[in-house]
């Protein structure tokens, strides 16, 4: 078993009130490499966006909002313990599902108002979204805000077993935190814990990998958006069962729930644009 320390501090810098973070840091590139990749695609697919700028600033604060959002309900006792820190978003505390649907939202309402197709442009921004959330994990593997559950294997802990079987629980390799600033529980300081950042980044890339091989073979506006939400719900469904979230009910974690929730949404959508598709490819055939 291989455990990996880091013990990093999670803060670059204090300038004046202004506290600079490993979070932030890979938050700004990760938008920065959204709007890049977003801008390219949009570009490729001839789509002109009225006021692209400003949209694209007004769905990136949606998103903040969204993903804080999410993440104050979900440590809600905490929070209303100590209210002042709701607005503390340096300190890292956003939650991927929660920047997902408030960009979304922000993004339809403001594209419907313009009468820009909708479809398209999420089919146009959906890699860039996957390449910001897959670069967002470094920081949440540098301050520990998105910890997985303590490994409990005996490879982990280092103790001896009993019998042969005893302990052979899976744990490829763990992080231990050592940095008494990390976010993650106290008593989980310096506890090989499931490296979640990690794993939740391999799914970010391995369905960007998928998408972008799809972008071009001609699939119906808005499919790829679609299926971005059906394999990115049933991969953070499965990974989330190494995290150490409260629970919600039927012993699944809030971002467990969310995840089933948006793979139906998108298998029900990504079904309905493939069937709306083939009457009309049928009289074309004829």
């Amino acid at each position: 078993m291989v455990t990996f320390t880091i013990g990093m501090d999670p803060d670059i810098a204090r300038i004046g009130p202004i506290l600079l973070t490993w979070h932030g840091f890979f938050t700004a590139v990760a938008i920065l490499a959204a709007v890049w990749l977003a801008g390219r695609e949009l570009n490729r697919k001839q789509i002109t966006i009225p006021n692209f700028d400003l949209l694209a600033v007004l769905t990136i604060l949606g998103g903040i909002l969204g993903a804080r959002l999410f993440f104050v309900l979900d440590h809600l006792g905490e929070y209303l313990r100590q209210p002042w820190r709701i607005l503390a978003i340096t300190e890292g505390g956003l939650t991927v599902y929660g920047g997902i649907i408030g960009g979304t939202v922000t993004a339809a309402v403001l594209l419907w108002r313009q009468r820009v197709p909708i479809g398209p442009v999420a089919d146009a921004v959906v890699p860039g979204l996957l390449l910001a959330q897959g670069i967002g994990r470094i920081g949440c593997l540098i301050n520990g805000d998105a910890w997985g559950g303590p490994c409990t294997c005996l490879a982990c802990s280092g103790a001896a077993a009993a019998t042969p079987t005893e302990g052979l629980g899976y744990c490829p390799f763990a992080l231990r935190y050592t940095n008494p600033k990390a976010l993650l529980p106290a008593d989980l300081l310096g506890v090989p814990t499931h490296p979640y950042p990690i794993y939740d980044m391999v799914v970010n890339f391995l369905v960007l990998a998928v998408l972008w091989r799809l972008r071009r073979r001609g699939l119906p506006d808005g499919s790829l958006f679609a299926l971005y939400w059906l394999l990115y719900g049933i991969g953070r469904f499965f990974v989330s069962f190494v995290r150490q979230e409260a629970v919600w009910f039927w012993g699944l974690q809030q971002a467990q729930v969310i995840a089933l929730a948006t793979a139906l949404v998108g298998a029900v959508a990504l079904l309905w644009l493939l069937r709306r598709r083939t009457p009309a490819a049928a009289v074309v055939r004829s």
